[in-house]
């Protein structure tokens, strides 16, 4: 048995944090890989795993041989990547992370198109709102609707993307039409608490300057759609993504204010690990999600 099966065996156990979960997942025995990653290690002459009925965790030998064996397993992957990309068949699997704000709102669609468009690449998608740690999580790449600050990676602008201040009409009819964003502080707000501000909501000031105001109100939700949803209620008002929002405001059942008030300029982002090469599948679901947007009317 060579050394690389070893290492995808021992790779694939500690992404699903368990034999048992790795074994289902791939479609091994637990007894299979549990003898892969025993020879790895007496080939190495170290302990990578903590073995316990109850618990799963690396050593620290494990912790730094998953980081490298990682970064080898995806170069070789690469490297084949391209030899079939210059054949014309690109397959594989790509590991993706995206917000769940993105996969549940009909941008959503565009990974279903991709997996039906490209039957030989696996997506295997987790969804998370939090940014992860790509090089040291494992993953190929993943979606974020942000305004990029990390240069350690590379991205690709996919779509622009910017919030709005939403409320359904009966809700500024009870509570009247906010005329500047300190207004907002004496009426009811609804909190996403997914956004890194929470209950200090930033917007433009009349110098350019960012305004900060406290805002409270009846629910805090970590889940935009969910505040769309209270926001239709006419519960009170909400910052919402423009693809969350726009389909209510289309169908009149909320309704945008303080335009202008509202930093603009950030971005959906394909965002990955500088590497010296991309590898093709990445390359080729990329470029399908950018033509996505462009074909959808979102650029």
């Amino acid at each position: 048995m060579d050394t690389l099966t070893r290492m995808r065996a021992f790779i694939e156990v500690v992404d699903a944090e368990g034999f048992s979960a790795a074994a289902r997942k791939i479609g091994r025995s637990k007894a299979l890989l549990s003898k892969y990653v025993r020879e790895l290690e007496d080939e190495l002459g170290a302990l990578l795993i903590n073995r316990t009925t109850r618990q799963f965790s690396l050593t620290e030998a494990g912790h730094t041989y998953y980081r490298r064996a990682t970064e080898i397993v995806r170069d070789i992957d690469s490297l084949a990547d391209t030899v079939r990309e210059s054949s014309g068949d690109v397959k594989g699997r790509i590991k993706l992370s995206a917000p769940r704000t993105f996969a549940d709102a009909p941008i959503g669609q565009s990974l279903i198109d991709f997996a039906r468009a490209h039957p030989d690449i696996v997506l295997d998608i987790m969804l998370d709102d939090r940014f992860v740690d790509l090089v040291e999580e494992g993953f190929d790449l993943a979606i974020r609707i942000t305004r990029l600050e990390d240069s350690s990676l590379i991205a690709r602008r996919l779509a622009p993307f910017s919030l709005m201040l939403c409320a359904a009409p009966e809700a500024v009819a009870r509570h009247g039409e906010p005329k500047s964003p300190r207004d907002l502080a004496g009426l009811p707000c609804i909190i996403d608490t997914n956004g890194r501000w929470l209950a200090n909501w930033p917007f433009v000031g009349p110098e350019g300057q960012t305004v900060t105001v406290a805002v409270s109100g009846p629910i805090e939700v970590n889940s935009p759609l969910v505040a769309r949803a209270a926001a239709v209620a006419g519960l009170g008002f909400a910052i919402l993504p423009d693809f969350i929002a726009q389909p209510e405001i289309d169908a009149g059942r909320l309704v945008p204010l303080l335009d202008g008030h509202l930093r603009d300029g950030a971005g959906i982002f394909a965002v990955y690990p500088h590497r010296r090469y991309l590898p093709a599948k990445i390359r080729v679901f990329v470029d399908f999600l950018a033509q996505w947007f462009r074909n959808n009317g979102t650029v």
